[in-house]
């Protein structure tokens, strides 16, 4: 059995074209919350390139804007968790 070209693999697996790319943005605002909350996964942390599917200059632009709105207060830098797992033991009384 032939073994697969690259040209073949790459035509099957092509990467989407990153987002800003597509529109032309040529600069991300940091005052733009609600655009940079996709970018951030629930608790507070930048998603990666890879689940974004941006390009490399644009993801270091937007973690450069979300690092910026987290010193001007207009985001968290870690969003408290509320969960009924694994939380403090009450000593027991016996």
């Amino acid at each position: 059995m032939p073994r697969p070209r690259k040209n073949d693999y790459q035509q099957k697996f092509q990467k989407r074209p990153c987002q800003f790319c597509k529109e032309g943005v040529s600069g991300i605002d940091y005052k733009d919350t609600q655009l940079l909350r996709k970018y951030m996964t629930d608790r507070g942390k930048i998603k990666s390139r890879r689940i974004t599917g941006t390009c490399a200059q644009h993801q270091n632009d937007i973690s450069n804007a979300i690092k910026r709105a987290r010193e001007m207060a207009l985001l968290p830098y870690l969003v408290p968790v509320v969960s009924r797992r694994g939380g403090r033991r009450r000593p027991s009384k016996s």
